[in-house]
């Protein structure tokens, strides 16, 4: 059957085509509402046509755009959902209005009359709804109800001249039961329904699928470059390593999982950019130049740090070694900020004061396997580099000795301020950020958004040495996705445990969102306590599973049919100071699709910005007041060997000179409290802020040692 779904910009529309493909074994056609208009979609050759859900009101053409045509015009079936729905109430003549209480991420009982959409499909069945407005007066002669929720709520409508059925609730979604039967139902219908004889001459086109994500251009043949590598029995003490091998090089990298569980993040990795084919780049995304610096000259380029890596990757393809079945063999290292969702489709309002990307073709790596207990040296270099191979054997000497003879752990440095105070700043206060919230509620209850992914930045004037400074954090918060790096005069000092996305050599994809977060205490029955409080909240049900619907969406642009996936649902983590919500979403990269792709189609994290992803990524430019630049992006690799793994920027400390800024934040929904959200960020940012009190004052007392500033007046209230 040739399906055409039209998208009404929203984070969803992807769980609809792959729900659609599974119940009609055949891909739909995807256009956005804007993109085409009605004159030439009525000359396509379609057998039904789906509204898909999404942002704001179905009366205005900004929000709903040719789906009023399509209901007015169309001749085969439609269906509609949750938008699409309440557009067709307003074909039918009914009100769309806010409905009695909104209703984002949220589990409801239907009840139906049986049939149509609804053959055999039990009665009191559990959907997941994510709306604010609603079918509110009932529809004209020409309209029937057919299911409802138990707060009365018009959950399915048909017209009862003309095939047009609509729910509003998602049958796509994650929670969402017998999803699957509704929509083979409306095929049925469909295939049921007798269409008029086509006109002669009527153009028709094959069913295709128009994905959003862009294809980069063909990779380089790769060849130029060669992996040299030595394997080592035993787990290399890892810092040790790192400042023995790489802390003077600049840039470098330090990719730690040490403390991580062996099932999450079983390898780190250090390492440099050196020889003849070192090489770094950062980029500006407002000016669309890449300054490439390789082997001591600068070039500048203009071109996507996504089309760069890509192309480069090509060039420097290697396959991995025999033996070394995951993990960075070599490729490009660094980060991706947050601004770059200009390259990804959301422009942008703020400018970071950072590059918007940075990394380094980490040719000079060693990987620790944590779980297996080896360590490897990798060289990625021209076949006739001798200096590769003179370093590994330098590397190897000083790992092995490492190994067979761990060395004592160094002590941490002295406090640079004993005894002192370090302040940091809100950047806008309590009061604005409260007020910020009771915005983005209001534009949740008007159908702009589902969820909002608020945050702060606390900035500081304090300035320890990066490293230092580190080392300090990983002690007192281990985490699995942690990372240093040093690029010139700024360094990224993180402890972050959330893994945005991977892509592993068998072109399998993970994504591993975290939305859910409360402080851990000493007592393990009260702590166990804690656990069962999250995992029963209704709020954290709710914005956790638009994230994880947002994540399944993200991967079903670039992973084949049917590969997607939640093993994990909603587990609760424990860390080092806080327990978290996670899930863990898969699926398999469509072939013709690289990593860089797959990063690309799904950048920014879902979990840092909130659903629908596009409208919302607008709210929230006009609420912030400045980038979020290295925060809320991804640090990480991409591989040489086609794999890639990138985490999401939290719990992490930025530093440019003359400037510390740690950045925290939290999704907004209906069921927020302000003063709740408003305390949550201040415990995110609590464990970076005490590392940098230690590492300057030698303690972490709140108060004490270190206080944050919430208004712009400067009146200090204790961090606590």
């Amino acid at each position: 059957m040739k399906t055409l779904l039209v998208d009404n910009h929203d984070s969803y529309t992807y769980n609809v085509f792959h729900l659609l493909a599974a119940a009609s074994g055949s891909e739909p056609m995807v256009v956005n509402n804007d993109a085409v208009s009605w004159r030439v979609l009525r000359r396509m050759d379609f057998d039904a046509i789906v509204l898909s859900p999404g942002p704001g009101h179905p009366s205005r053409w900004h929000d709903f755009g040719v789906c009023s045509d399509i209901l007015r015009h169309s001749e085969v079936p439609v269906f509609g959902i949750c938008l699409g729905h309440q557009g067709i109430g307003n074909l039918l003549e009914g009100t769309v209005n806010r409905a009695p209480m909104a209703m984002h991420g949220r589990l409801s009982r239907v009840m139906h009359e049986g049939k149509g959409l609804f053959k055999d499909v039990p009665q009191g069945f559990s959907v997941v709804r994510y709306h604010s407005l609603a079918i509110t007066s009932p529809p004209g002669p020409e309209g029937h109800v057919v299911a409802w929720a138990e707060d009365g709520v018009v959950m399915g409508v048909e017209h009862t001249k003309r095939p047009i059925w609509g729910v509003q609730f998602h049958p796509e979604s994650i929670s969402t039961e017998y999803g699957l039967k509704i929509a083979q139902n409306f095929f049925e219908l469909a295939a049921e329904y007798q269409r008029p004889q086509k006109p002669a001459g009527r153009a028709t086109i094959a069913p295709r699928a128009m994905k959003p994500a862009p294809r980069t251009s063909p990779r380089e043949e790769g060849g130029e470059m060669e992996l040299r590598m030595r394997e080592l029995e035993g787990a290399a003490p890892t810092e040790y390593v790192y400042e023995r091998l790489f802390a003077e090089h600049d840039p470098s990298f330090w990719l730690d999982s040490a403390d991580a569980p062996t099932w999450l993040a079983q390898c780190s990795y250090m390492g440099t950019t050196a020889g003849a084919d070192r090489c770094s780049v950062s980029y500006d995304v407002d000016s669309g130049e890449l300054l490439v610096n390789r082997g001591g000259v600068e070039t500048v380029e203009q071109k996507s740090i996504f089309d760069y890596l890509h192309r480069e990757l090509g060039r420097i393809e290697v396959d991995p070694p025999e033996g070394v079945e995951r993990g960075l063999i070599g490729g490009y290292v660094g980060y991706l900020g947050y601004e770059l969702k200009a390259d990804c489709g959301s422009p942008n309002v703020h400018s970071s004061d950072m590059p918007d990307a940075a990394m380094m073709l980490a040719n000079r790596v060693v990987a620790v396997d944590h779980t297996k207990g080896k360590t490897y040296l990798f060289a990625l270099s021209r076949k006739e580099d001798t200096e590769a191979e003179r370093w590994l054997d330098a590397a190897e000497e000083l790992v092995r000795e490492a190994i067979a003879e761990p060395p004592a752990e160094r002590p941490l440095a002295p406090p640079i301020d004993s005894g002192g105070h370090v302040s940091f700043r809100s950047g806008r206060g309590r009061e604005r950020y409260l007020a910020d919230i009771a915005k983005s509620q209001a534009e949740l209850l008007a159908g702009e958004s589902y969820e909002v992914c608020l945050t702060d930045q606390f900035s500081t004037d304090a300035s320890p040495e990066p490293f230092e400074l580190y080392r300090q954090l990983r002690r007192a918060n281990p985490s699995p996705f942690s990372a240093f790096l040093h690029f010139g005069e700024n360094a990224i000092v993180s402890s972050s445990p959330e893994r945005f996305i991977s892509v592993d050599r068998q072109r399998q994809v993970m994504a591993r969102p975290i939305k859910g977060t409360i402080s851990r205490v000493a007592d393990p029955a009260e702590d166990a306590a804690r656990v069962q409080e999250l995992g029963e909240d209704e709020k954290t049900y709710a914005e956790h599973l638009m994230i994880v619907d947002l994540l399944r969406n993200d991967l079903g642009v670039v992973c084949d049919l049917e590969s997607v996936e939640v093993p994990d649902l909603m587990v609760i983590e424990p860390y080092a100071t806080v327990h978290q919500m996670v899930s863990t979403i898969v699926g398999r990269l469509e072939d013709g699709r690289s990593a860089v792709d797959c990063v690309r189609a799904t950048f920014p994290g879902g979990s840092m910005t909130g659903a629908p992803k596009e409208r919302t990524m607008e709210i929230i430019d006009g609420l912030e007041e400045e980038a979020r630049g290295v925060y809320s992006g991804s640090i990480g690799y991409f591989g040489a060997d086609g794999s890639t793994d990138l985490n999401i920027v939290i719990r992490t400390i930025v530093m440019r000179p003359g400037r510390t800024t740690i950045g925290a934040g939290g999704a907004i929904v209906m069921q927020s409290d302000p003063e709740e959200e408003f305390d949550e960020i201040l415990l995110k940012a609590r464990a970076p802020m005490a590392a940098i009190a230690r590492t300057v004052t030698g303690s972490d007392a709140p108060g004490e040692a270190w206080s944050v500033e919430l208004e712009p007046a400067a009146r200090q209230v204790e961090a606590a």
